[in-house]
Order: C-alpha cells, then sequence, then structure tokens
C-alpha cells in the first residue's frame, strides 16, 4: 500500500500545466452583520490571461481565501475576451468612462514599454499588450480600475 501524500503529489504532477496566467489584484475581508454576530468572508479579484491576445477579469466572494481565488479564477476564464493586438500594440486610441473612472489608452511606439498603473498594468500585461501609455483619471479603486480597462479592451474585440 502506497503513501496517500505521494499519490497526491503524484496526481498534481499528471495534471496538464494551464495555458492561462493567473493574478490576484486584490483581496478584501468583508464582515456582514446579522443576528447571530458576524459573518466574515472574503471577496478575490483575480485577471486571467494566455499573454496572446485573451484576458478575462473576475471577482468572487467565499468563506476562505482560497475558496474565493479559486471561484474568481473560473469567472475570469468564463468571461475571456480576445482582442486585437498589432505589433505587441492595441490599434487605436480609447477613452472610456465606467463608474467613477476614466481611463485613456494609447498605443505605443516600439519598445516603449508597458506605461500603465498597477491595476491597469495586471489586466494588459496578461493580456499580451507590450508597448502602450495608459492614464486612469477619477477613481482610485482598484476594481474600479481593472473593470474599466476590461471594457476598453472589450471596444478592441477581434
Amino acid at each position: 500500500m502506497t503513501n496517500t501524500f505521494e499519490n497526491q503529489q503524484f496526481r498534481k504532477m499528471d495534471r496538464p500545466e494551464s495555458e492561462f496566467t493567473d493574478k490576484v489584484v486584490e483581496i478584501k475581508r468583508v464582515s456582514k452583520k446579522t443576528k447571530g454576530g458576524n459573518q466574515i468572508s472574503f471577496t478575490a479579484l483575480v485577471v486571467s490571461g494566455d499573454k496572446k491576445a485573451r484576458v478575462g477579469v473576475g471577482h468572487s466572494r467565499a468563506k476562505s481565501v482560497a475558496d474565493a481565488i479559486q471561484k474568481a479564477i473560473q469567472k475570469a476564464r468564463k468571461s475571456m475576451i480576445s482582442i486585437n493586438i498589432i505589433d505587441g500594440t492595441i490599434a487605436k486610441t480609447i477613452k472610456l468612462k465606467f463608474k467613477g473612472a476614466i481611463i485613456l489608452m494609447r498605443p505605443g511606439k516600439q519598445g516603449s514599454g508597458l506605461i500603465a498603473g498597477g491595476p491597469v498594468r495586471s489586466v494588459v500585461e496578461l493580456a499580451g499588450i507590450k508597448d502602450i501609455a495608459s492614464k486612469v483619471i477619477g477613481s482610485k479603486t482598484k476594481s474600479v480600475n481593472v473593470w474599466t480597462t476590461f471594457k476598453a479592451l472589450e471596444m478592441l474585440k477581434k
């Protein structure tokens, strides 16, 4: 009889590596006031992409951090979109207002790199865009900025 730990290790190794890269952008602890006391849960915001013009965003809530992340990854993979990337950059300039944020994304020159803030950078990087200049005006909230970037990239669908 073999050790169950060894069996688990082999099962993990047998699974094929996913083509998608996942990045956890934000984890928040939230609580809800109930008659029996406070109910604590966690929310996770995850960006998933293959760095080859496909990207998705997922937001989910669960009692534990690991479950919230797993659920968010599943949602991100369901919400995948394919975007049009030309020579490592976007096709045209985009300006979009979503909730409290306004995002401005411009195609970058060859070799200029990612000129983008944290939440925007995570979405654009996992989409496979190499050269871009962006600016977020208004909201400083990570989740709003991620969703605004995602909506802007949706405008570039193939």
